[in-house]
C-alpha cells in the first residue's frame, strides 16, 4: 500500500471522496501553502452540529472557508429560512473554527467556486443534501475527487430544532412537580415527531460524552494577571443576541467564563416548556463560540461567594433582559453587586430565544410543510442509496 494512502484516500492524488473526517489526517500543504477547506450550506439556526462539522473540517486543513446560501436559494430548494442572511453570516463568523465566510455560495457546489476561493477540497457531513429537483448538491466535486466526508452529529439538526419549537406545547416537564423527568432530557423526546423516519433529521438521541466536550474546549486556563469575566444564563437556541452579548462581555477582560443553568432551573424562570435544548446541547453550542474560554456546567442560579473566589472572577455581567429573583425575592447578583464588580451590558441586539420561537409559530404551516418535504426527500434518497448498495453487493 502506498504511504500517501490514509483510510483509502490518496492525498497525493487528491482523491478526496468518501473520507471520514474524524479519522482522516490533515492534508500536507505543498511549498508552505495553507490547505484551504471549503464548507457550504444554509447554516440556518446554527447549532453545535454545524460547529462540529466545521471543527472536523478544520482538522483536515489549515483554513476553513464557509460558503453560505442566500435566502432566495434556500427558499427555492427547501423552504424559507428561519434567520436572515445577515444573521446567518454573523453566527458562522462567531464559530471558533471558521476563518472566512462567503455569502452567495451556489446551492450546487462547483469546481469554479472552489477555485475562486483557492480551496483544495470541499467537506460535508455524511448525510445527503439535494436540490429541489432531487440532485445531489455535491455531485460535481465528488466526481472530481475534491470532496471529503465527516461524521454528522447525531441528535440535532435545524429540522429537528424547528420541530421542537412547533411542538413547544409538548409536556416534557412534569406539571405540578418540582421533580424533573430525566428520561425526557434527551433530544429524542423533545424532537420533531416520534413517527419521523429520516436517518439524518428525524428523532435521534444526542449522547453527550466527555470526549465531545474536550473536542470543543480550547483547554486553556487563564494566565496570571488575566482579568476574568463571568456571565450566566440559559443560552438556549444559541443566537445572534447571545453572540453580540458575549462579544461585548469578552471585551471587559481577558478570559470569559459562561455559567449555564440546568434544565430545571431554566424552566423555573422561563416556564412554558423551556429550555428547547437540553443542558448538554447548550454547553457545546456555547463552547463553539470564539469569544468563550470556559463553561461552568450546571452553574448555580445565584452567583455565590464560593463561585467568585474559586474562579477568581473580576467582573460579573448581565444583559438588559429582566433578572428573575430566586424564590421570588432573592437577587441572584446580590454578592457581585456588594463587591462592586457587577455590570449591565447592552448587546445592541434585540434577538431573544422567545422571538425565535415566535418566528416559527407565526409561520407554523410553512415550517411544517418544509420539515415534511425535507424528510420525504431524505427518505427517498436513503432508500435509493440502500437499493444501490444491494445491487452492487449482488453484482
Amino acid at each position: 500500500m502506498s504511504d500517501n494512502l490514509v483510510n483509502g484516500c490518496s492525498s497525493g492524488q487528491k482523491n478526496y471522496s468518501h473520507c471520514n473526517g474524524s479519522t482522516q489526517q490533515k492534508e500536507t500543504p505543498s511549498q508552505g501553502k495553507d490547505v484551504r477547506v471549503w464548507c457550504d450550506g444554509c447554516y440556518d439556526m446554527v447549532h453545535f452540529g454545524h460547529a462540529n462539522s466545521l471543527r472536523q473540517a478544520k482538522a483536515l486543513g489549515d483554513k476553513v472557508i464557509v460558503g453560505i446560501h442566500t435566502d432566495d436559494e434556500i427558499t427555492k430548494h427547501k423552504g424559507p429560512p428561519v434567520f436572515t442572511e445577515e444573521e446567518r453570516v454573523k453566527m458562522v463568523k462567531g464559530i471558533k473554527w471558521v476563518d472566512e465566510v462567503v455569502l452567495g455560495a451556489p446551492y450546487v457546489t462547483t469546481l469554479e467556486v472552489l477555485d475562486k476561493n483557492n480551496c483544495d477540497f470541499c467537506v460535508h457531513g455524511d448525510d445527503i443534501t439535494m436540490t429541489a429537483e432531487g440532485v445531489d448538491t455535491y455531485h460535481l466535486v465528488k466526481s472530481a475527487n475534491r470532496y471529503k466526508e465527516v461524521r454528522r452529529t447525531a441528535g440535532v439538526s435545524t429540522t429537528d430544532l424547528v420541530g421542537r419549537m412547533l411542538l413547544l406545547t409538548r409536556n416534557h416537564f412534569r406539571q405540578g412537580s418540582a421533580e424533573y423527568d430525566i428520561e425526557k432530557e434527551g433530544s429524542s423526546n423533545m424532537g420533531q415527531d416520534s413517527a419521523a423516519k429520516s436517518p439524518w433529521t428525524g428523532c435521534s438521541q444526542f449522547l453527550p460524552t466527555t470526549q465531545k466536550i474536550i473536542q470543543f474546549s480550547d483547554g486553556k486556563s487563564p494566565n496570571a494577571g488575566d482579568k476574568i469575566v463571568y456571565v450566566a444564563g440559559a443560552f438556549d437556541l444559541f443566537h445572534v443576541g447571545h453572540l453580540d452579548f458575549l462579544e461585548k462581555a469578552s471585551k471587559l477582560g481577558d478570559y470569559l467564563i459562561v455559567g449555564l443553568h440546568t434544565d430545571p432551573v431554566v424552566n423555573s424562570y422561563k416556564e412554558s416548556n423551556y429550555p428547547i435544548m437540553n443542558l448538554h446541547e447548550r454547553v457545546l453550542s456555547v463552547l463553539a463560540c470564539k469569544f468563550v474560554n470556559e463553561v461552568v456546567i450546571g452553574a448555580p442560579y445565584c452567583v455565590t461567594e464560593e463561585l467568585l473566589d474559586h474562579f477568581k472572577i473580576d467582573v460579573v455581567c448581565h444583559g438588559r433582559t429582566p433578572i428573575a429573583m430566586e424564590d421570588g425575592k432573592i437577587d441572584p447578583y446580590a454578592v457581585p453587586k456588594t463587591r462592586a464588580i457587577f455590570e449591565l451590558i447592552d448587546s445592541g441586539n434585540e434577538m431573544t430565544t422567545e422571538r425565535i420561537v415566535e418566528r416559527i409559530i407565526s409561520h407554523r404551516l410553512e415550517y411544517e410543510r418544509r420539515n415534511q418535504a425535507k424528510e420525504k426527500k431524505e427518505i427517498e434518497a436513503f432508500e435509493a442509496l440502500q437499493r444501490q448498495k444491494q445491487t452492487q453487493k449482488a453484482g
